[in-house]
């Protein structure tokens, strides 16, 4: 159920929405400001790598701000949710070539849990959005 308005929003989407627009405003600057290890993590099938990462930079920080812009909150939603799967390809290859960032090897500590935390924050976009309210509805008679 997508939600009709603000006033049914609980605190913890609200915060839930501001704590994953600040994550992806961080990341985009991140991709923007430091490109080479996503770069270096993103696979060989992908074109022109610089761009691609660049552009997603941007995307991750459209993202955030209409996340927290009400009319553009749902676009946004579903947009950092097609993100994420998006870009699921690229922490598969980075795990399961074991490219070193700066030198560092990462072992299955990181990435088992980065691999297995993909579709929460797939759902957290959605939730945070209201674009879903599963697996609350219906719980004590609020949306969330």
């Amino acid at each position: 159920m997508i939600l009709e308005g603000a006033a049914r929003e609980s605190r913890g989407r609200r915060i839930a929405r501001g704590i994953l627009a600040v994550a992806y405003s961080l990341a985009g600057m991140a991709h923007l400001a430091r490109p080479g290890g996503f770069v270096a993590i993103t696979p060989d099938w992908v074109p022109t790598p610089e761009l691609v990462v660049g552009l997603t930079g941007v995307a991750e920080i459209a993202g955030a701000v209409g996340l927290m812009i009400a009319p553009l909150r749902r676009a946004a939603g579903v947009g950092l949710a097609l993100y994420a799967f998006c870009v699921w390809p690229a922490n598969f290859h980075h795990a399961l070539n074991d490219i070193p960032l700066n030198g560092v090897h990462f072992g299955w500590w990181y990435h088992g849990p980065r691999l297995a935390l993909q579709p929460v924050i797939i759902w957290w976009a959605l939730w945070a959005s209201g674009m879903t309210d599963w697996p609350f509805r219906g719980r004590g008679g609020r949306t969330n």
